[in-house]
C-alpha cells in the first residue's frame, strides 16, 4: 500500500509520497544572514564602542567616550531607487561622544556622523553602488585549547598545544624527546614553560612562585616539571645577580620577545600584562570563554577514576567523596558543581595525578537560577561571585546589580593566569597516557565556527575604529587643550573607507548569482574557509576538504564546487541554523522511554526538538529519519539502525536517545530538490546540484512535474517571489500594484 497524502504548498495541492509523517517546518532559508545583521545593528556596533572607549591622552588630562549610536531606519532611497541610481543602499551612523577636561572639569557632548552603513536588504543582500551583493559566511577555527600527540622516527610521543584567542597572541606548548615541556608566545621562539609560570607568579606585587617547590606545589610532582627545570636558566642567573627567580624568568621571556632591547623588569611585566591580560590586544570572545571552560572542566577529566584524596567543597568545606571513591560522570558533575577546582586521582598504575580546573563555576550551581537577563552566559570566576554573594546578603535586586557592574572581573575577555596554569596542567595529565583529558580533532564541527556578516563587519568597524583612535591621541598631544571639540579631534575617514573598503574588495562580499532563484538562495548560505583570517587554496590539505562526520546534519555532504576549491566551500544544510557562538546546530526529536506501570517500556519519539552543537551530539545514540514508527510514535522494531559519534551500527531501541527529524536535514537546499536523490551516484549528485544553479529561469513559472516538496520554500525565501506581509483578501492586481485587503477592513 502507497502512503500518499494531499499536501498544500500556498495555493497549489500536491501529492506527497512520503513515508514520514511527522514534518518539521523548515526555518527560514536565508535567517543565516538577516539575523547575523540585526545582531551586528542592535549589539555588536555597541560592543565596538565599548571596546574603544574611553580614548585618553598621555597625561590623563582628556578623555574621549563613545556613549550610544543610531542609525536612520529611514534611508534615503528605497532598494529600487538604489538599483536605478547606482548608488548604495545605506543609512547614516552618529555617535554620541562625550569629550571629558579633568582639568578644567569641562564636558562637552556632541552627536558625530562616522558616515553610511549599508543596510542589508530583506532578503539577506546588500545594494552596493547599484548592485546587489552578497557577503558569504565563513567557517574558521574556533578560540579555543587544542591538544595533539604524534610520534617521531625514534619511536617517542611528543606532545603539542595551542591556546588560540580571537584576537591576540597565541600561546604553544611543545615537547622534545627529553620530556622538556617548552613554550612559544607569539610564535617567538621557545622558552621553558617553568619560566612563564614564574614570570606569570611575578606579575603581582611581590614573587609569588619562586622556587621548584612552588612550581610543584601547584602542579603536583611530575617528571616531565623535573626536566624541564635543568633546562630553565632563570634559577642560575638569579643566584649570580641575587635577584628573584621570577624577575630573572620574565627578563629572559622579554629578550625572546624583543630580541635586541634592554631587559629591565619593569618592562618585561608591563610587555607580557599586554599580551596577555590586556583587553585591547587579547580578546578570546565569549565563545573563547566557553570553550576554555570546557576545556578545563573537572567533570571531563576526572570520570571513571578512583579519588586518592577526599573531594572537599571549598566554599562548604563538607567532603563530598572520600579517598578511594570510583567516580561516575555524575560524581564528577557533583564535584565540578560543588565549586571544586582541584582533585587528586589515583591511576591503576599506583601514580597520583593532580587535575585541576581554571576557578570558574556554573552561577545557577551557587545561587539556583542562572544570570543570562545580566548579560553572562559563561561560567563564572569562583572568587569574584562569592565577593558578591557575600556582599549582596541575600538581597536578589542587588546581587543583579552587582553582577552587571562587575562582568568584566567574572567574565574576562582576555586569558587568566588560571586559564593558563590549567592549561599546562591539561597537558602534563594528558602525558600520563591513561586518557585524562582527550586529544582534538580540528576537523571536527565542535572546533570550527562560522564567521557570519554581522561579525565580519564588526571586526571591519573594530579595525577602523582602532586606527582612528591613534589620530585622535595625536590631535590630542598637538593642539590646544582650551580650544579641543570633539569634532576637531575625531577624522571619521578611516571608519567610512573601512567599511567601503569591505564590502567593495573583501574575499567574502560577492556580487549576487542571479542566474535563477536557487542561485540567489544558494549563495546567501554558502560558508567558504576562504578569506581573510581563513585557509588559501593552495596550502590547504586533504583533511580540511574531505567529508567530516560532524557534518551529518550541519553541512551538506554533496554540494561543493568542483575543481581547486572543492571542499573548501560548501553549505549549510536544510534544518541547520547558527548558535550564539557560531557552531552549526543541527535538530532532533527527543526519545522518551516510558513505563507502562505493567513493567513494559515504550520507546515513543517526540515531537519535542533539541538543536544540538556537534560536540554536544556526541554524547547521544541517534536513529535515522526513515525508522518505521507506529501510529502512537513507537518503534516497530526492536533493533534499529543508529549513528554513535562516527559509526553506524544497530542496537537496540532502550539505547536510543534522539532521532532525525526528516531525512533531508543531511543535504542542502539545492540537493534536496533532486528528486529520487538516493537512487544517485555521489559524484552525479554534486553535478546536479550544482547545475541547477545555472538554469536559465522560465518567464512563465510551472510547477514540477516530479518534486520533492522543497521547492516551494526555496522559492519564497529566495525573495524573488511577490509575498504579502499579511493574511487577506487579493481585491485589484495589475502590472504595477496588488492591493490586499486585511481582516480589519486595511488595505
Amino acid at each position: 500500500m502507497v502512503n500518499v497524502k494531499e499536501q498544500k504548498l500556498g495555493q497549489n495541492k500536491r501529492m506527497s509520497f512520503s513515508k514520514s509523517r511527522y514534518t518539521l517546518d523548515l526555518p527560514n532559508l536565508v535567517e543565516v544572514q538577516t539575523k547575523s545583521f540585526k545582531w551586528f545593528l542592535e549589539e555588536g556596533l555597541g560592543e565596538v564602542l565599548r571596546d574603544v572607549s574611553p580614548i585618553t591622552d598621555l597625561s590623563g588630562n582628556l578623555s574621549i567616550e563613545f556613549l550610544s549610536y543610531s542609525i536612520d531606519q529611514k534611508p534615503k532611497y528605497t532598494v529600487e531607487e538604489c538599483k536605478e541610481r547606482d548608488v548604495n543602499y545605506a543609512a547614516p551612523l552618529r555617535v554620541k561622544v562625550r569629550l571629558t577636561n579633568k582639568q578644567t572639569g569641562e564636558v562637552q557632548n556632541s552627536d558625530i556622523f562616522m558616515g553610511e552603513i549599508p543596510l542589508m536588504t530583506e532578503t539577506g543582500t546588500f545594494v552596493i553602488n547599484g548592485a546587489e551583493r552578497v557577503i558569504v559566511s565563513q567557517i574558521i577555527r574556533s578560540p579555543g585549547m587544542y591538544y595533539d600527540s604524534s610520534i617521531d622516527k625514534m619511536g617517542k610521543r611528543n606532545y603539542t598545544a595551542q591556546i588560540i584567542p580571537y584576537r591576540g597572541a597565541w600561546l604553544e606548548y611543545e615537547t622534545d624527546n627529553n620530556g622538556v615541556i617548552f613554550v612559544r608566545i607569539d610564535k617567538n621562539r621557545k622558552v621553558p614553560i617553568t619560566m612563564l609560570i614564574r614570570a606569570l607568579g611575578a606579575l603581582g606585587e611581590r614573587p609569588e612562585i619562586e622556587t621548584r617547590e612552588d612550581v610543584c606545589a601547584i602542579f603536583g610532582e611530575e617528571d616531565r616539571l623535573r626536566a624541564t627545570f635543568e633546562k630553565d636558566e632563570s634559577e642560575d642567573i638569579a643566584e649570580r645577580n641575587r635577584t628573584s627567580v621570577g624577575q630573572e624568568a620574565l627578563k629572559e621571556i622579554y629578550k625572546k620577545l624583543r630580541p635586541g632591547d634592554p631587559a629591565v623588569v619593569d618592562a618585561a611585566q608591563r610587555l607580557l600584562s599586554d599580551i596577555l591580560f590586556d583587553n585591547r590586544r587579547y580578546d578570546i570572545a565569549p565563545v573563547g570563554r566557553y570553550k576554555f571552560d570546557k576545556k578545563v572542566a573537572l567533570s571531563g577529566r576526572i570520570a571513571d577514576r578512583k579519588l586518592a584524596e577526599p573531594a572537599v567543597s571549598p566554599i562548604t568545606g563538607e567532603v563530598i567523596f572520600e579517598a578511594g571513591k570510583l567516580l561516575s560522570f555524575e560524581d564528577a558533575c557533583a564535584i565540578e558543581n560543588a565549586g571544586v577546582n582541584e582533585v587528586v586521582i589515583e591511576l591503576e598504575n599506583g601514580d597520583r595525578v593532580k587535575v585541576f580546573s581554571n576557578n570558574t563555576i556554573d552561577p545557577v550551581c551557587l545561587l539556583g537560577y542562572d544570570l543570562k537577563d545580566c548579560g553572562i552566559n559563561e561560567k563564572v570566576r569562583t572568587s569574584v561571585m562569592l565577593e558578591i554573594i557575600e556582599a549582596a546578603e541575600g538581597d536578589e535586586d542587588m546581587l543583579k546589580t552587582m553582577v552587571r557592574n562587575r562582568v568584566a572581573e567574572l567574565c574576562p575577555k582576555h586569558i587568566t593566569k588560571d586559564d593558563i596554569f590549567a592549561s599546562i596542567n591539561y597537558m602534563l595529565c594528558l602525558m600520563h597516557d591513561e586518557g585524562i583529558g582527550q586529544y582534538d580533532d580540528i576537523d571536527h564541527l565542535g572546533n570550527r565556527r562560522i564567521r557570519s556578516v554581522g561579525e565580519q563587519l564588526q571586526n571591519q568597524l573594530r579595525i577602523g575604529f582602532t586606527r582612528m583612535n591613534k589620530t585622535i591621541t595625536d590631535r590630542m598631544a598637538a593642539q590646544d587643550m582650551d580650544k579641543l571639540s570633539p569634532q576637531m579631534l575625531i577624522n571619521t575617514r578611516p571608519v567610512a573607507t573601512g567599511i567601503r573598503e569591505f564590502f567593495g574588495s573583501s574575499q567574502l562580499s560577492q556580487f549576487m548569482d542571479q542566474n535563477n532563484p536557487l542561485a540567489e538562495l544558494t549563495h546567501k548560505r554558502r560558508l567558504s574557509a576562504l578569506g581573510p583570517g581563513g585557509l588559501s587554496r593552495d596550502r590547504a590539505s586533504f583533511d580540511v576538504r574531505d567529508v567530516h562526520y560532524t557534518h551529518y546534519g550541519r553541512m551538506c555532504p554533496i554540494e561543493t564546487p568542483e575543481g581547486p576549491n572543492i571542499g573548501l566551500i560548501s553549505y549549510l544544510t536544510t534544518y541547520a541554523r547558527i548558535s550564539d557562538y557560531g557552531f552549526i546546530e543541527a535538530p532532533y526529536r527527543k526519545v522518551e522511554h516510558i513505563d507502562d506501570g505493567k513493567g513494559n517500556i515504550k520507546h515513543v519519539v517526540s515531537d519535542q526538538v533539541e538543536y544540538m552543537t556537534a560536540d554536544v551530539e556526541d554524547q547521544y545514540i541517534i536513529a535515522q529519519a526513515n525508522e518505521p514508527l507506529a501510529d502512537d510514535g513507537s518503534f516497530v522494531n526492536r533493533v534499529v539502525n543508529v549513528r554513535d559519534k562516527n559509526e553506524i551500527r544497530e542496537i537496540e531501541v532502550d539505547k536510543v536517545d534522539y532521532m532525525d527529524v526528516s531525512p533531508k536535514m543531511v543535504v542542502s537546499v539545492a540537493t534536496a530538490m533532486i528528486p529520487f536523490l538516493e537512487n544517485d551516484d555521489n559524484s552525479r549528485a554534486l553535478m546536479g546540484s550544482n547545475m541547477q544553479k545555472q538554469a536559465v529561469p522560465l518567464m512563465v513559472t510551472d510547477s514540477p512535474i516530479v518534486g520533492t516538496g522543497m521547492e516551494y520554500k526555496a522559492a519564497v525565501d529566495s525573495g524573488v517571489v511577490i509575498t504579502a506581509k499579511n493574511d487577506g483578501v487579493v481585491e485589484y492586481v495589475d502590472a504595477d500594484k496588488i492591493i490586499i485587503v486585511r481582516d480589519n477592513g486595511e488595505r
